[in-house]
Order: structure tokens, then sequence, then C-alpha cells
């Protein structure tokens, strides 16, 4: 069961919860209607998620055996599950994806396209430099995207930049710490880039991020200002621990682990929580 469960990765659901940035911007989290569907978008993305964790875990087992760290955590390297075991689960998963689908059927271009991205990504675009990182933050984008569809509101300009500019932050800096740790000997998109030019790509687009962010904040909701500072920090100290630990190469466990990245997490969480219970009541 254990391994099961690892070959899921549920702890790196907390990526989707970027599904729930327009139910909160948009101001309509007291409607129960948009609550729910929310919440199934949020279910669909974790379901589909870890169909393609699955699929990637049965593509890379070869290279995941190589590695020092994922031959023991990754069940298929490890030998804990067989890849014909993994192959079901894989089906079990895009089965209830579909099941899903049916009930949500505005949902199903943003579903589809993210799985045929995935698919994409690891039969090529995994192997071409740039490309690569554009691919995993539009996998983030397309998050924001299923939870404005499933709510029927658009997404703001700003959003898509901010959105687009974090996840490649994050992306860049799983790489950089994959060539600070491990050279190229874990992915062979890694012997295109160097320390150096992925440093430069992390500290553009962690800048972009926080300045888009703010632009957003100015302009669609002045409230949220206060935010800004946190999310600086939040963005600070991820670098600061990824960089001091090695730890960036698993942007989920280094927030997990992190008690300054949690407390800041609750800390937008509440100003969050405290702005738009205000105005709902003003």
């Amino acid at each position: 069961m254990r391994a099961l469960i690892r070959l899921l990765r549920p702890k790196h659901w907390v990526k989707n919860l970027f599904v729930l940035a327009p139910l909160a911007f948009s101001g309509r989290f007291n409607e129960a209607d948009s609550n729910w569907r929310t919440l199934g978008a949020l279910v669909v993305f974790c379901l589909a998620a870890s169909a393609t964790y699955v699929m990637n875990d049965i593509f890379d087992v070869a290279a995941d055996r190589a590695h020092p760290t994922k031959r023991h955590t990754r069940p298929i390297a490890a030998g804990q599950i067989s890849i014909p075991v993994a192959w079901v689960v894989f089906a079990i998963l895009l089965v209830a994806v579909a099941g899903m689908v049916s009930l949500m059927p505005k949902l199903a271009p943003i579903i589809g396209g993210y799985l045929l991205l995935q698919v994409a990504y690891n039969f090529y675009l995994k192997r071409q430099p740039i490309i690569d990182l554009f691919v995993i933050a539009t996998g983030f984008v397309l998050r924001v995207y299923a939870g404005a569809f499933s709510i029927e509101v658009r997404v703001s300009k700003w959003m898509f930049v901010t959105t687009l500019s974090l996840a490649i932050f994050l992306a860049s800096m799983k790489r950089l710490q994959e060539l600070k740790n491990h050279g190229d000997r874990s992915r062979k998109v890694l012997a295109e880039y160097t320390v150096g030019f992925t440093q430069r790509i992390t500290e553009i687009s962690g800048t972009l991020a926080v300045v888009f962010y703010s632009f957003y904040t100015f302009t669609a909701h002045p409230a949220f200002i206060y935010t800004i500072p946190v999310v600086l920090f939040v963005l600070i100290r991820y670098w600061f621990v990824a960089d001091k630990a090695g730890a960036g190469e698993s942007p989920t466990d280094l927030i997990l682990r992190d008690w300054q990245l949690l407390l800041a997490a609750l800390v937008l969480t509440g100003i969050f929580a405290f702005v738009l219970l205000t105005q709902s009541h003003g």
C-alpha cells in the first residue's frame, strides 16, 4: 500500500491548489455551487496528475534506477511495483478522470490538453532545453484555467503571466539544484544547461513573478497589497533553503518541510480570507 501511495505521489497534489486561484480572486468563494465545482476541478486534476506521475515513472524507470535517490524512492525503480501493475493503475486513473470530466464537460479541453502535453513531454519535449521548462509551467497555467472554467470566470492577463513566471521559477530552480547535486547524470536535458545560465533564468522568472503579481494586486485587487511582502519572502526563503540544503529538486518536499514557508503560507491564507470575508460583508 505504501508503494502504491508513493506511486500516486499525493503530497504533490499541493501543486493543484493553483486550481483554487480563480475562485479566491473572483470573490465567488461564498457561493456553494462555485465551491463544489472548484472542488470537482481540483479532484480531476489530482487524478490526472497522478496518472502522469505513474506514466513518468514507467517511462523513466531506467533513469530512475541510475539516480542516487530516485532508485530508492520511486516504487517502480525500486522494484516494489511491477510495470504491468503500474499500467493497470494508470488505466484506472484515466477511467476515473474520464468519469469526472463527463460530469464537468467544460473541463474536457483543459484536462485533455494537459494529458496530451504530458505524453508529448515524456516522449520528446523533456529532452528539449527551455521548452521543457515551459511545458512544466504550462501545466500550472492549465490548473488555473481549470479553476476558471469550472466556475465560468475569465483568467486575467496578470494572473496568467504571474502563474507562468512563478511556474518557470519553480521549474528552473528544480533544474538548478539537479545540476548542482548531480550534474547531467539524472536527466539528459541537463547536459544542455549550465549552472550560471539556469540561475539567471531563475532570477529573471522569480523577479517577474513578484512584479506581475504586484501589478495584478494594484490593478484588480488593491486590498491584497499586503500579501506582496509575504509573496516576496516566500520566494526568497524558498531560494535560500534550496540553495543551502540543495533541496530544490522537489519543490513540494521543500515547502512541506520548512516551517517558515509553511507559516508564510498560513499568513497568506489568513490575509486572503480576512480581505475576502470583510469584502463580502461590506
